[in-house]
């Protein structure tokens, strides 16, 4: 079976306004189809995501079919970008709505989000892309995600500049190298993951 990786764009802009979270985003969902795995984009500030912990949080809320899009995903990628320092509150939210997962088990008793993989991407022209990727991966973790090596990607522009990650004129090597390594590496895991799933006790 085919390899299917889920890309959850949390920039702060609803489309189709141009986003550097979303160009990064589908520059790596390419490298995946480069790699046999077929994947989908979700810009999530474009739906109703309700804030909460519950898998539903009812009243129109549209984060169940994102739910269904995550539960069919070997592979789910978080992009943001970085605000303040920090994850979008669009990332946040991603994470606050994924904690209803904890409580949701396969048909043998894992936790459901066992042999899914985890992988994230940072754009930003302020610090922070380090500390982002740690919180999303220990929240990934958490939920039952596993994270491969060298698993994140990020772009952040020179300190005290404006500029963005789309307004460069071609993606820099060092981004180019460490998006080919994250797909690399994600698709290997995935596949032995598939293969082999944890064990259930």
């Amino acid at each position: 079976m085919t390899l299917r990786v889920l890309a959850l764009t949390c920039t702060l802009k609803p489309s189709p306004a141009k986003s550097s979270s979303d160009l990064i985003a589908r520059q790596l969902l390419e490298g995946f189809a480069e790699r046999g795995a077929t994947g989908e984009l979700v810009r999530v500030v474009d739906h109703d995501v309700r804030p909460g912990v519950e898998a539903d949080m009812g009243n129109g809320d549209a984060w169940p079919d994102i739910r269904r899009k995550i539960a069919a995903a070997d592979i789910l990628l978080i992009a943001t970008p970085t605000w303040v320092g920090h994850m979008s509150s669009v990332a946040q939210r991603v994470l606050e709505r994924l904690d209803a997962e904890l409580s949701e088990t396969d048909d043998e008793g894992r936790p459901a989000m066992f042999g899914k993989v985890g992988v994230a991407a940072v754009v930003g022209n302020e610090d922070g892309a380090h500390k982002i990727i740690a919180d999303l991966f220990q929240a990934l973790n958490d939920v039952g995600f596993t994270v491969p090596a060298q698993g994140a990607t990020y772009w952040n522009g020179e300190a005290m500049q404006g500029g963005d990650y789309q307004d460069l004129e071609e993606t820099p090597e060092a981004v180019a190298s460490t998006n080919a390594t994250l797909v690399r590496n994600a698709v290997h895991l995935a596949e032995l993951l598939r293969a082999q799933q944890y064990p259930a006790k």
